[in-house]
C-alpha cells in the first residue's frame, strides 16, 4: 500500500495545481494513505517487538517516532481526501495554499500552525525510519540488509530533492516498501514455521498411550 501511494502521488502530481485535487485518483490515493497509517502501526509494532531485546535505544526511539508519525499523518490525509476537493471550488486560494505545505511553496492565506505540524511529521518520519533501520541492522535478528535499506531509503528523498522535481521524490517509497515487505515476510514466515512445528508435537502427545498404574 505504501508503494502504491507513492507511485499514485507521482501520477497525480502531473495534473498540477487544483487539477490534481479534483480527480478520482487523488481521493483514492489519500484514502489508501489512511490505511497505510492503520496497518503501518501494526506492522512497525511487530517489527520492533520481534527484536525488542536487541534493538536497544535506537530501536525504541525509531519505533516511537515512526508510530507518532503514523498517528499524525491521517489528520492531513483525511482532510486531503474528503475536504480539500470541495475547497478546490469553494475556496481555491486556501486549497492552493494547503497544497503548498508539502512542496514548501508560500501560501497567500494564513494556514496557522499546519505548515509547522507537517514539518514536524516529516522530521518524525526521517528520524524514525533511520533509527529503526539502523537498530534492525545492528540487532541482526531480522535481515540486516532490509534494515539498512530502510535507513538509506528513508533519507533518499533528501538527495532526490537536489536532483529531481518534487513530484518524483515520492518514488523513494519503492525501496522503503521493499524493505518493509521483506521484514514483514520474514516475520510471517517465522510465525508459520513456529505453528507448523508446534502442531506435530501436539498430535504426537495426543497419540501417546496413557500410562497404566
Amino acid at each position: 500500500m505504501y508503494v502504491i501511494v507513492g507511485l499514485s502521488h507521482t501520477f497525480v502530481s502531473h495534473y498540477g495545481g487544483l487539477a490534481s485535487v479534483t480527480n478520482d485518483v487523488w481521493v483514492l490515493t489519500h484514502s489508501l494513505t489512511i490505511g497505510v497509517s492503520f496497518f503501518g502501526l501494526l506492522g512497525i509494532a511487530g517489527i520492533y517487538a520481534r527484536q525488542v531485546e536487541k534493538a536497544g535505544w535506537f530501536g525504541l526511539a525509531g519505533f516511537l517516532l515512526l508510530s507518532l508519525w503514523l498517528v499524525l499523518v491521517p489528520g492531513f490525509t483525511f482532510f486531503e481526501a474528503l475536504i480539500l476537493p470541495l475547497l478546490a471550488t469553494e475556496a481555491p486560494r486556501f486549497a492552493v495554499g494547503f497544497l503548498g505545505i508539502t512542496s514548501g511553496s508560500p501560501s497567500e492565506v494564513s494556514l496557522g500552525i499546519l505548515p509547522a505540524v507537517y514539518s514536524a511529521t516529516s522530521v518524525l518520519y526521517l528520524l524514525g525510519g533511520v533509527l529503526l533501520g539502523i537498530a534492525t541492522f545492528r540487532a541482526g535478528v531480522l535481515p540486516r540488509w532490509a534494515g539498512g535499506g530502510l535507513a538509506v531509503a528513508t533519507v533518499a528523498p533528501l538527495a532526490l530533492s537536489l536532483l529531481l522535481p518534487h513530484e518524483f521524490i515520492r518514488l523513494a517509497a519503492v525501496p522503503i516498501g521493499v524493505a518493509l515487505v521483506w521484514l514483514g515476510y520474514v516475520l510471517w514466515s517465522e510465525r508459520r514455521e513456529t505453528v507448523s512445528e508446534s502442531l506435530p508435537r501436539r498430535v504426537s502427545s495426543q497419540l501417546r498411550p496413557a500410562a497404566t498404574g
